[in-house]
């Protein structure tokens, strides 16, 4: 099977499917996280090499209600202190990435459970794991043109021979921009383009310029399926028609 080498999901609906219960909305977000740690073993087990999950976007986090936001935060500790001390995880070698400004919106406690993953799991180089966490694609993209700027007013003197640490090449001492240069100052410069998008729910868009640069050529999978609901069988069932699509690339 042709699989994805990297993909991400976007687990729209959790709100929507405790309502549709009768429980409080923001008890839909534990059952995704229990949703979650299905998926992602069944990501493993099929070979993706990179997977990103969207965990919640700046949004989220500055504009739901004190006590959703308390609710959703103390699931990203219990969930992250798992994937530190899961079996799976480091038998798997499966670094853990985060990225977003959970560093200034979360909870001590939160962030405490969330780097200690992240450094648990640092020299492993297998799989990535990659959670974005009050993110926004546009935080992203204006924190790679903040370090490019930062670069060309340095000259565009680069150590390397001419290709530092940014990536970018230098010509007569002058920053050339290109799309290497780009790639090199995004948070996710380390992971390659994204190949499959699943967002689940319904809504068939994407969220807040969700790394707009690697998705740039991805293909896209939208399910009506809420996502305490969206099984490993529909996972698998997203991933062969990824598998069973030409894609031409502009050809």
């Amino acid at each position: 099977m042709n699989l994805p080498r990297h993909i991400v999901l976007i687990p729209d609906g959790n709100r929507r499917w405790a309502k549709k219960k009768g429980l409080p909305s923001f008890l839909g977000h534990r059952e995704g996280a229990k949703n979650t740690e299905k998926i992602l073993k069944a990501a493993l087990d099929l070979g993706i090499e990179n997977f990103t999950f969207w965990g919640s976007s700046v949004d989220n986090i500055a504009k739901r209600s004190p006590q959703e936001v308390k609710f959703l935060l103390k699931v990203f500790e219990i969930y992250f202190k798992k994937l530190a001390k899961s079996k799976y995880v480091h038998e798997n070698g499966v670094r853990i990435n985060v990225f977003g400004r959970w560093k200034e919106m979360f909870s001590p406690s939160a962030k405490k459970a969330i780097q200690s993953a992240i450094d648990k799991t640092r020299k492993y180089n297998k799989c990535e794991l990659t959670v974005l966490l009050a993110y926004s694609g546009m935080d992203e993209m204006t924190s790679a043109i903040r370090n490019i700027v930062k670069l060309s007013a340095k000259g565009g003197s680069l150590p390397d021979g001419g290709r530092g640490a940014s990536g970018g090449k230098s010509r007569n001492s002058k920053l050339e921009i290109d799309g290497d240069l780009i790639k090199q100052n995004l948070w996710t410069k380390n992971l390659p383009p994204v190949d499959l998008v699943i967002r689940t729910g319904g809504e068939p868009h994407l969220s807040s310029g969700m790394m707009m640069w690697d998705v740039a050529d991805s293909q896209l999978y939208f399910t009506d399926t809420l996502y305490p609901d969206f099984s490993v069988a529909e996972f698998q069932k997203a991933i062969q028609n990824y598998a069973r699509t030409e894609r031409r690339m502009g050809k």
